[in-house]
């Protein structure tokens, strides 16, 4: 896209999720993470009536009498958004791209916190880290991220402060593992990208995977950075992903491995299998997340995107108040 054709799709992006904001998901929001966390404050003598649990026995051993740690409500929050801009992400059937659709989501959070003063960071990856944006407050850097997820790499390069970028050699983003030249947006690595998250954020954030889940092994990382922080899984998937329609002979082309193959799409056997195989690695997802513990927002990318965040939100509110 061209400078202005991406300044046109930000500036619809924020009128469209800003009236949603502000209509649908501001209570919502702050229902759910405002006020989730706790932080800690000081340690002072104990009084009767205080939770023994809270106890710090270090001190109490060194000061001959009981301390108590005290925690305060984490008013405020750090949402940090890591969102996959890898070469399968440009993929839409339909009137976006699974790239706009988490460009889309990003922003509804982005918006948000901004609305509530909170911070909000950014993370672009593919098979390596492509940008780091630190967690900041306010509606400018609010629209920087919006910005960045929505087209990165694909205008002038980018210079403003406090960006990490990609740190292996060229040559080495050029090569593959396999020998053979490959571009840099090529292939998509979630641990990559969850290894680098955690070793530069140690304050607990609120944290969003936005990706298609092309990746296998991820799951131990995922499990690390929960320990840690608030994670939770973003799938956003095409509906041809997993639904061909009938017409005919066509060429798939697989943009992260390079392969291209001819099939018949006419074929109710092969339109079978094709969903077959989709549901089960979206169910196999689902299982596996919950397995680990990570909560599962599943996007279409031709559908809406408040729809599916409204319900991670009510769902989230109705678990933490039983």
């Amino acid at each position: 896209m061209l400078p202005k054709e991406i300044m046109r799709r930000v500036r619809e992006i924020q009128v469209r999720t800003g009236r949603q904001v502000a209509d649908v998901l501001a209570g919502e929001y702050v229902s759910v993470f405002k006020g989730s966390g706790i932080e800690f404050d000081e340690v002072r003598a104990y009084t009767p009536g205080d939770d023994v649990r809270s106890i710090d026995w270090n001190v109490t051993a060194r000061m001959g009498e009981p301390f108590v740690k005290r925690y305060v409500e984490e008013r405020q929050l750090t949402l940090m958004l890591i969102a996959d801009i890898s070469a399968s992400q440009d993929f839409g059937s339909g009137g976006r791209s699974k790239r706009e659709c988490a460009a889309e989501f990003c922003a509804l959070l982005a918006f948000s916190a901004s609305r509530n003063d909170d911070k909000v960071g950014l993370l672009l990856f593919h098979s390596d880290i492509e940008q780091y944006i630190p967690p900041r407050k306010g509606q400018k850097h609010a629209l920087r991220v919006v910005r960045e997820v929505l087209a990165h790499g694909e205008d002038s390069p980018q210079g403003s402060s406090g960006e990490i970028p990609p740190r292996v050699p060229f040559w080495k983003r050029l090569l593959g593992n396999r020998g053979r030249l490959r571009t840099a947006r090529e292939g998509t690595e979630i641990t990559r990208a969850l290894e680098f998250f955690l070793s530069i954020n140690k304050r607990r954030s609120v944290c969003f995977v936005v990706s298609d889940f092309i990746d296998e092994g991820y799951e131990q990382a995922l499990r690390s950075a929960n320990r840690k922080h608030d994670v939770v899984a973003v799938l956003i998937t095409d509906p041809r992903e997993l639904e061909m329609k009938p017409v005919g002979l066509i060429t798939l082309h697989d943009v992260e491995t390079g392969t291209k193959r001819v099939v018949d799409s006419g074929s109710q056997a092969f339109r079978t299998h094709v969903q077959e195989e989709a549901t089960q690695r979206i169910d196999g997802i689902r299982r596996r997340l919950a397995g680990s513990g990570i909560d599962l927002i599943h996007i279409d990318a031709a559908g809406s995107v408040v729809d599916p965040l409204v319900r991670f939100f009510r769902a989230r509110e109705r678990r933490t108040r039983r």
